[in-house]
């Protein structure tokens, strides 16, 4: 959103806190798609109030965990989930590793850019069980045509979303918007692509719209046969 003027970025927070949505929801229905309909073991890393945990939650037999380095995002987390939902959330900062797998499961939406990307892809590789998924929902910074292209459609879009989510709703029933400021990213989609294509050998990546790209990639060996993906 870097070609936004000032002016216009400050009408579009304006018109986002009247009408508030999460891009990152957003694509929660996609990531599912990605995904077997069982499966064991699950992460998600940069979890947020777990709203993602909660739902991968009903196709996990051997539980999920939630990890985001925000103690009060997480306390929050804990408190919304209802008991006998297996879910576990803990404060952890993933740029100093993620929790021992083997997962069958690991997602990642909109934390990315957070972490050191080689690093981190890498250690998800490596934490992956055999036939495993990993789904990425990732920010990227533009630079191409394409990227702006796709950051100008979204402006309209965003606001149509906007007007459609929130119509007819009242104030405590709206949805939620973003749960935490996020930083600008600083790598560019065919930088994160290069370096996903190296790290992880097969992987599908996809430009979005919402200032969004996504990731899929399976782990070698046996396991449920990934879906196709979708919009």
């Amino acid at each position: 959103m870097a070609l936004i003027p000032p002016r216009l970025l400050r009408a579009l927070e304006s018109f986002n806190s009247a009408h508030p949505w999460s891009h990152n929801a957003h694509y929660h229905p996609w990531l599912l798609r990605q995904l077997p309909r069982g499966f064991g073991r699950a992460l998600d890393v940069g979890c947020g109030s777990g709203d993602l945990v909660r739902l991968l939650a009903a196709r996990s037999a051997g539980g999920v965990e939630g990890v985001d380095s925000d103690p009060e995002i997480i306390a929050r987390a804990r408190e919304v989930t209802p008991p006998g939902v297996t879910a576990t959330f803990a404060v952890a900062d993933a740029r100093a590793g993620i929790p021992a797998g083997p997962y069958d499961v690991i997602t990642c939406v909109a934390a990315l850019h957070h972490l050191p990307l080689t690093e981190t892809l890498t250690r998800f590789c490596a934490q992956l069980a055999p036939g495993g998924t990993l789904v990425v929902v990732g920010c990227a910074r533009e630079a191409d045509f394409v990227d702006h292209l796709l950051g100008a459609l979204s402006i309209p879009l965003n606001l149509a979303m906007g007007l459609l989510k929130n119509r007819g709703r009242r104030a405590e029933s709206r949805p939620v918007s973003m749960t935490a400021v996020t930083r600008a990213p600083e790598t560019a989609f065919v930088e994160v692509r290069r370096e996903a294509v190296r790290v992880l050998p097969g992987v599908r990546m996809r430009r979005r719209l919402f200032w969004r790209y996504t990731l899929v990639w399976r782990q070698a060996g046996s396991g449920s046969r990934l879906p196709g993906t979708g919009l």
